[in-house]
């Protein structure tokens, strides 16, 4: 196939490609090696926090951010005040009985309070509070019984379920297809935009008995000047 030459004044095409490319090349040799150790490094903090959870702390349950994934749950950075207050858990003590606590954080909805305030409750219920010492043990402390069944928890504390909302399939009724969107926006940006000179007419009118006497008088002083 025959190809015409670049034209005009420019730059003519230099390729490099005997670049010294085995300088840049990484290897992964010690892959199955860092594999052993990750795992013996995870045995080891197990053993050091036993009898406390593997996982560590307990997370709330918070919604994504933006439109796109606000419909998925994930773990959240910790518990609002409002939260352990109504779960009857001290913000003092949360953290020593393995409960994270966010104070940034601020409930938005009445139901993501509820949820993990829930969350709080099955965790309480479950949980078995080692005495810190064993021959003087406080109140709220598990008994001995409980304690001697006690096990290390492995995977994750209460995990995140993700709840998907069953719909099914089913025909448009009349009032929807009649409905317009476009039209229904219009109508609460106008509502907004006109609230003041309404609460204005609304005064006027309240004044004025219904009547518009005022006005009615302000005309015929006009028409008398």
């Amino acid at each position: 196939e025959l190809k015409m030459a670049p034209k005009h004044n420019n730059m003519v095409f230099d390729s490099h490609f005997h670049k010294d490319w085995q300088r840049y090349v990484k290897t992964w040799f010690n892959q199955a090696g860092k594999k052993k150790s990750r795992r013996a490094k995870r045995l080891v903090k197990a053993q050091a926090i036993a009898p406390r959870p593997v996982a560590g702390l307990l997370r709330p349950v918070v919604h994504c951010q933006t439109i796109r994934y606000n419909a998925r749950v994930r773990a959240g950075r910790g518990f609002t005040l409002d939260e352990l207050k109504a779960a009857g858990v001290n913000r003092k003590q949360a953290l020593s009985i393995g409960i994270a606590v966010d104070h940034r954080r601020k409930n938005r909805s009445q139901e993501s309070l509820q949820a993990n305030v829930l969350r709080l409750k099955e965790y309480k219920s479950r949980l078995i509070l080692f005495p810190r010492k064993a021959a003087k043990p406080k109140k709220g402390d598990s008994t001995q019984a409980e304690i001697d069944v006690a096990t290390q928890l492995t995977g994750p504390v209460l995990p995140i379920v993700q709840q998907y909302a069953d719909t099914t399939a089913r025909v448009i009724t009349d009032e929807e297809k009649k409905a317009s969107a476009f039209q229904t926006m219009r109508m609460y940006k106008a509502n907004v935009r006109l609230v003041g000179i309404r609460e204005k007419r609304a005064k006027e009118a309240a004044e004025d008995d219904g009547l518009g006497s005022k006005k009615k008088a302000a005309k015929a002083k006009k028409a008398k000047k």
